[in-house]
């Protein structure tokens, strides 16, 4: 089996993002737009490793990864360069459990994580060896 590769699953994740996994407001010329958590979230299926936040210049939050080998993953960081937010506050880890919690995260998660899944199959036939 192919090893799975950071870029492959960012092109898969970038293909999956839609106005029913973002957190509100999303609009097609920024796809990453509200879709920090569940990404983050996906990432961590494939990657492993922590889910990093941090508060916004406009109270909402924002979610990333630090990978087991330190490496810093931020697959939705390019919606600061529509939004003009800031990131500030504490980093903190939250742990899978707490941000899976909210039933619309939940259920924004797993629409992303079907479509990632289907979506490396079509990149390049990948297979996961897990099911999701």
């Amino acid at each position: 089996m192919t090893k799975l590769i950071l870029d492959n699953l960012d092109i898969a994740i970038r293909k999956s993002w839609g106005p029913d996994t973002a957190k509100g407001y999303w609009k097609p010329e920024v796809p990453s737009l509200n879709q920090c958590a569940v990404t983050a979230l996906v990432v961590q299926d494939y990657f492993g490793g922590d889910l990093l936040r941090c508060s916004l210049s406009n109270g909402d939050s924002h979610y990333w990864n630090c990978l087991p080998d330190g490496r810093i993953v931020d697959l939705s960081k390019d919606q600061f360069e529509f939004t003009k937010q800031r990131k500030f506050g504490e980093v903190i880890v939250r742990d899978r459990e707490y941000v899976l919690s909210y039933p619309d995260t939940r259920k924004r998660y797993e629409i992303l994580a079907q479509r990632v899944y289907e979506n490396l199959g079509e990149i390049w036939d990948f297979v996961p060896d897990k099911d999701l």
